[in-house]
């Protein structure tokens, strides 16, 4: 572990000044707030890397899991009579079992199944998740707020007709010095170019009540939840457990996809196992102190591995990094605007999204585009999980439906 430090440290250093701002938006996104991001960021990223099976790997919310929360939130919620306080203890249960599914679904080893789902249901997948957080981000951008993907539909009407020109104005700006910075130099990462730059100009030339910010995150080590064991009944938890299975489920997906990117740049193998096990760990102690689930971020994988890192440090620096930002400058971030991060999250939407399977649609093979747009119309409509199930059985059933008409066509011949 202590064999690259000097790159190991870069490699957390940037990787974590990375997460910063995408944690801040997961968090606010997920409905729990932008202090949830952080803490899961913070949890999940130090014991991923500790515990887990993959070397250069960093860990915390995912575009993916923050849509699966998002909705798991707004479902429990509005079962609690729209108390936040009253659902937490079940929300932040089902983040818990789902780190409980993923420490078990690697002591049976199912890590290796991960080989066996089809390209062009990952591509349905991802792009659906795209759309889940462009449609949910839509409200924000025009100054409104709404949960889930129908009820930021049915919002677009009234947002349009009573849109909040400032709050447009920053999520504009910010997007916009999101994907121009890049074009100047991507040694510093363009989100937090963006953040810092939209959120200073707002504080010093704007009014404070014309933009709404993302609110209080306490400053300080964060406390457990203990509220979530002495209120705990099972009878009222049983609902959600499907809910924390497709939460680990798609954990488990997310994070051995970014393991085999990260393989393919260091040219190692992890141990994919290993790697649920400690991302089951990750996930249930974030959980305790009111972090939102993560997995294995691709992005700030690959920034970690270009920054030189090579070994578990490098994810538990990106961690702790976060922890003193937290200690230190939490009071201040608390005064970022909203549409801000909407601006963020718009860019990670299409970021998200498999845009070149989208581009060559036309080229591909009409099952495999059948596919892929099943899965896609799925996970944005109905439910993630079920979608990849209904995916995978789809695209061998088609091949085997095309191998069969083949062999016949060749009998008859």
């Amino acid at each position: 572990m202590f064999t690259n430090i000097k790159g190991d440290l870069l490699g957390g250093i940037t990787a974590g000044i990375v997460a910063l701002p995408l944690a801040l938006a997961f968090g606010v996104q997920s409905g729990l707030g932008a202090s949830a991001g952080l803490y899961g960021a913070i949890f999940i990223g130090f014991f991923a890397a500790l515990l887990g099976g993959t070397a250069t790997q960093i860990s915390g919310p995912t575009a993916p899991m923050t849509a699966v929360s998002l909705l798991a939130v707004a479902k429990i919620v509005s079962e609690h009579q729209g108390n936040v306080t009253e659902a937490l203890p079940y929300i932040l249960w089902v983040f818990f079992v789902a780190g409980l599914f993923q420490i078990l679904f690697g002591i049976i080893r199912l890590g290796s199944l991960i080989k066996y789902i089809p390209s062009s249901v990952v591509s349905g997948f991802m792009s659906g998740i795209g759309f889940i957080i462009l449609i949910t981000q839509l409200p924000n951008l025009f100054g409104h707020k709404a949960s889930g993907v129908l009820a930021s539909i049915k919002a677009m009407p009234n947002a349009i007709a009573h849109i909040n020109f400032i709050e447009f104005l920053l999520a504009l700006l910010t997007i916009a010095i999101i994907y121009g910075f890049k074009k100047i130099t991507k040694t510093i990462p363009s989100t937090l170019v963006a953040l810092l730059l939209i959120s200073i100009g707002a504080m010093l030339v704007l009014d404070k009540g014309s933009y709404g910010i993302i609110g209080d995150i306490p400053h300080g080590f964060p406390k457990p939840n203990v509220k979530m064991f002495t209120s705990f009944s099972v009878s009222e938890f049983s609902p959600y457990l499907l809910t924390a299975v497709s939460l680990a489920l798609l954990g488990t997906i997310d994070s051995l996809l970014t393991s085999v990117v990260a393989d393919n740049m260091t040219h190692t193998k992890h141990n994919s196992n290993k790697e649920l096990i400690g991302q089951g760990i990750g996930n249930s102690i974030a959980s305790v102190f009111g972090g939102i689930p993560g997995a294995g971020a691709t992005i700030r994988t690959v920034v970690n591995i270009d920054a030189g890192g090579k070994t578990k440090l490098s994810g538990m620096v990106a961690g702790l990094l976060l922890l003193i930002i937290l200690m230190v400058l939490g009071p201040l971030a608390s005064a970022i605007p909203n549409a801000v991060l909407a601006g963020i999250l718009i860019t990670v939407g299409i970021g998200v999204m498999d845009v070149k399977s989208l581009k060559t649609i036309h080229k591909q093979p009409w099952s495999e585009v059948l596919v892929m747009l099943l899965v896609l119309t799925l996970t944005v409509f109905w439910d993630l999980i079920f979608a990849v199930g209904i995916g995978v059985f789809a695209y061998y059933g088609l091949n085997t439906v095309k191998l069969i008409l083949h062999k016949r066509n060749l009998e008859r011949v």
